[in-house]
């Protein structure tokens, strides 16, 4: 009998963690549509933002990887439901104008965050992950003192605006960036681990030799699987150390 209640439970949590919802939600007035999925009421939260692509089957793809691994994660829209661009000048203008308003870009992670919440995310014990500009952005709640345990991100914008630091910053940065990035290069590395260590920030920066901008998107000429599969595996370590 015991045996068989424990069968039932584990099929009733893979199912759970191989659903996922997209959410509907509003910021200042504007509609949103993020994606949600959790292991377990209670899990500890993952704060995950896209690309500038917007929120797709590739984000969506690495919530289900993180829930498997026993964590809620919301995956947060920054540019608006149904706007998902294709076209490069496109996905520059609204990642453009987001680096242009600070503000406004940090009132979408915040709303995100209170979507989580209202969905019964445990949004006091939140990491935030981002890829490409998603790392960007995530560096930019860094930068603004946002009470993450951590920051985290992949293949991401790593420059440090004009007057910005990060003494603010309250939780852990974690890095990871590919040697052969020429979007974002070593020497933004090198300048990213100045200003952290100047501000006495708990940091881990690794870099992934000959590994371009995008090393994680499988499909894409610019996928690096071990690249792709080390940066997972650290980071999947990293969760569970602080846990």
């Amino acid at each position: 009998m015991k045996k068989l209640l424990a069968t039932l439970l584990f099929v009733s949590t893979s199912v759970l963690a191989s659903q996922g919802e997209s959410v509907s939600y509003q910021v200042n007035g504007e509609e949103y549509e993020g994606f949600y999925m959790a292991s377990k009421k209670g899990a500890p939260l993952i704060l995950m933002v896209h690309d500038w692509d917007g929120l797709t089957a590739y984000e969506k793809k690495r919530v289900g990887m993180l829930t498997d691994e026993g964590y809620a994660v919301f995956a947060a829209d920054l540019f608006g439901k149904d706007v998902r661009p294709t076209e490069t000048e496109e996905k520059k203008k609204l990642t453009g104008a987001l680096y242009q308003d600070k503000e406004k870009m940090l009132g979408l992670l915040d709303g995100a965050l209170e979507k989580a919440a209202s969905l019964g995310a445990k949004a006091d014990n939140t990491v935030a992950m981002g890829y490409c500009f998603g790392g960007a952005a995530v560096l930019e709640m860094a930068r603004s003192g946002a009470g993450m345990k951590a920051y985290v991100t992949f293949h991401g914008g790593l420059k440090t605006p004009e007057g910005a630091d990060y003494a603010k910053t309250k939780g852990k940065v974690l890095v990871f960036h590919g040697g052969g990035d020429t979007s974002v290069t070593m020497a933004d590395f090198a300048d990213l681990s100045t200003a952290l260590e100047a501000s006495n920030v708990d940091s881990e920066m690794i870099v992934y030799s000959g590994a371009p901008h995008g090393f994680t998107v499988e499909g894409s000429d610019r996928y690096q699987a071990a690249a792709d599969q080390k940066s997972w595996a650290r980071f999947v370590e990293f969760l569970a150390e602080i846990k």
